[in-house]
């Protein structure tokens, strides 16, 4: 007899349905799993014997051989020990499932017959109702993320048996209530606010206008100016998630098995700061098995990189496309995976090597050159790619001691909403466009026109800083966006002379 029921397959952040085909056969025992399983799925037929056994039905001692269809495309990970083990059950006859009844089944089996959690079940539910099923079973460690999806029965299962009894009487069972979208969407928590933060005043400005467009940021400044703390109070200015943008971001934490720090969903913005050795793979993703990298989970959110020139690199340049595009592109042999990377960039470094040039307290103690050789491990493409530089001094012993109270990051969110609430409206046909990062050519020249003024000053500014032409595009976006945290339609010149001010990076001494 075959036995075939439904599972579910990953292909970057997309999922695509498997059929799980079980045969028995007469001859001598055997268990043979073919499809291209990788070495976990293959050692799952240990985990699927000892499942049955511990769970109290019988191994059957024929020939099995279990397919994985479409046979042509890499199956991998531990989510097939529920369909198989289930599969062996009707096709030995121990299990009879009730006639009908369409689902998606994933799990990983422990010994003692438990269901465990695995990855990537929020996209793997999505492909199930895009294929028409009417239901999935999945671990009870999943279950939350699973319920995300309209139009879906879920039901968590917490054992083999737990699960048998559900494909035999789906009726008997009660599936799990659809997810609370105000749960995803409500006012998140301050948690690190800039009210901590003494003085810095031109930085602050330089992370709101970031928070407001959505803008690429970098901080210049000596060693214990405060870039990494004002870096980390960036998440707390930036608006709340949305309902889609929240559920985008949880189908990728749940592919990169990350989702269980979560609690399910990801309902705050990310933020990612992963240390200087950080690979190829683990900045952008990919891999053997590939999953997303840093540049990824930082989607909706904010990737800091600490001491820049310090990563490799080919490791810093792969940030190119990602910045650009908003998307990450891996090119393999057998397949084209995409990652969406949407984020903001803040990069924080040392002005030279001893972290002093231009200091106001310390001297440089570099030799000649060798602050410019510092910065040549930055290129021009990828400088260009960041909308605003600030630097950051060292605060005097007076500034230091002040014990006056800044503003606090509640504050400077509302500026931040208020603006994003003008770009909602401007962009409100264009479905792909949130912010104004996010502008095209044509969106571009149709939002920033200038008046002679600002075109003059422009002019003198290509000349001088040498401008090339996304750097041009750069300043534009972040004099449209400082026009609207001062909530003015037209771009004036004080707008755009503020957005210049902010394309210096070298510091001098």
């Amino acid at each position: 007899m075959v036995a075939k029921l439904v599972s579910g397959a990953l292909e970057g952040i997309e999922a695509y349905m498997v059929e799980v085909e079980v045969d028995l056969a007469n001859g001598l025992p055997h268990y043979a799993v073919v499809g291209l399983p990788d070495a976990a799925v293959q050692e799952g037929k240990e985990r699927v014997r000892a499942a049955l056994r511990n769970a109290g039905y019988e191994v059957p001692q024929r020939r099995i051989t279990v397919n994985l269809a479409p046979a042509d495309t890499r199956k991998q990970g531990p989510l097939y020990d529920l369909p198989i083990a289930l599969g062996l059950l009707v096709a030995s006859g121990q299990l009879r499932p009730a006639p009908d009844f369409s689902a998606l089944l994933v799990g990983e089996l422990a010994l003692d017959g438990q269901v465990r959690a695995v990855r990537g079940v929020l996209a793997l539910a999505m492909a199930a109702r895009a294929a028409g099923l009417s239901a999935v079973l999945v671990p009870a460690a999943n279950a939350q993320e699973a319920a995300l999806v309209d139009g879906l029965q879920v039901y968590a299962v917490e054992s083999l048996a737990h699960a048998a009894a559900v494909l035999a009487s789906p009726t008997s069972e009660c599936p799990l209530p659809g997810a609370v979208r105000a749960e995803l969407i409500s006012e998140p928590t301050i948690g690190l606010d800039m009210a901590e933060v003494k003085g810095q005043a031109i930085a602050k400005r330089a992370l709101e206008i970031a928070a407001a467009g959505g803008h690429n940021v970098m901080l210049v400044g000596a060693p214990g100016s405060g870039k990494t703390m004002l870096a980390r109070r960036l998440a707390g200015i930036l608006p709340p998630l949305s309902y889609p943008e929240a559920l985008e971001l949880t189908r990728l934490y749940s592919i990169a098995g990350l989702l269980a720090q979560h609690r399910g969903i990801v309902s705050e913005r990310p933020f990612r700061a992963p240390h200087h050795s950080v690979s190829c793979a683990g900045l952008i993703g990919g891999g053997p098995q590939p999953r997303p990298g840093e540049a990824s989970l930082a989607h909706h959110g904010v990737l800091f990189l600490d001491e820049l020139p310090e990563f490799r690199r080919d490791v810093i340049e792969q940030l190119r496309q990602p910045l650009e595009q908003g998307v990450v592109q891996l090119a393999r042999a057998q397949a084209a995976l995409a990652y969406p990377a949407r984020l903001t960039l803040v990069a924080a470094l040392n002005p030279c090597p001893c972290g002093f040039l231009g200091d106001r307290l310390q001297a440089c103690r570099c030799a000649p050159g060798q602050a410019e050789r510092y910065w040549n491990r930055l290129s021009g493409p990828l400088l260009d790619r960041l909308d605003l530089c600030a630097h950051v001094a060292r605060l005097s012993e007076g500034e230091l001691l002040d014990e006056k109270e800044a503003e606090p990051s509640q504050v400077i969110r509302q500026r931040v909403l208020a603006a994003r609430a003008r770009q909602r409206l401007r962009f409100e046909s264009e479905p792909d466009v949130h912010c104004n990062a996010q502008m095209g050519p044509a969106l571009l020249r149709r939002h920033t026109r200038l008046d002679d003024a600002s075109k003059q000053l422009l002019r003198s500014a290509i000349r001088q800083l040498a401008l090339t032409g996304r750097a041009l595009d750069r300043v534009l976006k972040t004099s449209r966006t400082i026009a609207d945290l001062a909530e003015r339609e037209a771009i004036a010149t004080e707008h755009v002379a503020e957005a210049l001010q902010y394309r210096v990076f070298t510091p001098t001494a």
